[in-house]
């Protein structure tokens, strides 16, 4: 994919390997749209777009956390923009933010469920009208090879709750996810992957963990790049990645009743009617 005159989403793009992949597209001169909670941090970003002189950058803040915020985010994007190209799914909080202990979102979700799974399905389907209108168009979810399958009966982890898990269990239903979506998306012209950017890149996310970085941000990036533009995927979809390579996800991803149920389940959580 060109990226000259594309525009692009990006959540979680105001640190990490996110401003590292927002960066590279505007610098292959797309328009981008950096989201983030960090005004001073989301500036310094879109000033350092504006001296390389390609793409443009602008600026939407948001608190996945809230899925109230997740649908204000989609709104903005559909009112100022009438193309989306590329929505790159990032957003998240690792198995140690915000401490090891058991927390819930403003809706009452587990948290991790929350922000780095529920806010991503639903932005998915809340721009999709945009993304079908500017096809061929690609969705790319940043997941994890951290996956561990959900527990129908206790899906919020009310019981033997542990980060670690609570973050697997999200990436896994990311992927799932994707597997779900390729499927309704066939023959719109609009595909998504999912993938593992980089095992423990230095990012504040595993920092935060007390995790000695052993891969680079400029490495997970390269990856993500990989599915956003590489012209060897242009047209393949439901497809998990190991950096540049396609590989298996835990079974369940695999395990079409499961993947049934957590759709039912996301569509209640998030309001969305049977989409």
């Amino acid at each position: 994919m060109e990226m000259g005159g594309k525009t692009v989403l990006v959540t979680g793009s105001t640190d990490g390997v996110g401003r590292y992949v927002a960066a590279k597209l505007a610098s292959a001169g797309a328009t981008v749209l950096i989201h983030g909670r960090d005004r001073e941090r989301a500036r310094t970003l879109a000033d350092q777009i504006k001296r390389e002189g390609r793409g443009e950058a602008l600026f939407y803040q948001a608190d996945l956390s809230q899925l109230s915020a997740a649908r204000q985010l989609a709104e903005a994007v559909i009112a100022d923009h009438g193309r989306l190209d590329l929505f790159i799914s990032n957003a998240g909080i690792g198995s140690r933010t915000l401490g090891s202990e058991r927390r819930t979102s403003a809706d009452g979700h587990e948290l991790r469920f929350a922000v780095n799974y529920l806010s991503g399905f639903l932005l998915a389907y809340l721009l999709l009208p945009l993304l079908k209108a500017s096809a061929p168009s690609r969705i790319v979810n940043v997941a994890s090879l951290g996956q561990h399958p959900i527990d129908f009966d206790d899906v919020m982890l009310t019981r033997g709750y542990t980060g670690t898990r609570a973050y697997a269990q999200s990436k896994l239903a990311q992927i799932m996810f994707t597997i779900d979506l390729a499927q309704e998306l066939a023959g719109s012209g609009v595909t998504v992957n999912a993938l593992h950017p980089a095992t423990y890149m230095n990012t504040t996310m595993v920092r935060e963990g007390g995790i000695t970085p052993i891969s680079t941000v400029e490495q997970g990036g390269d990856a993500i790049l990989h599915l956003a533009a590489g012209a060897d995927v242009a047209g393949k979809s439901g497809l998990f990645f190991n950096g540049m390579r396609q590989a298996q996800a835990n079974p369940q991803a695999y395990d079409e009743l499961a993947r049934r149920r957590l759709r039912a389940i996301s569509l209640e959580l998030t309001g969305l009617p049977g989409a």
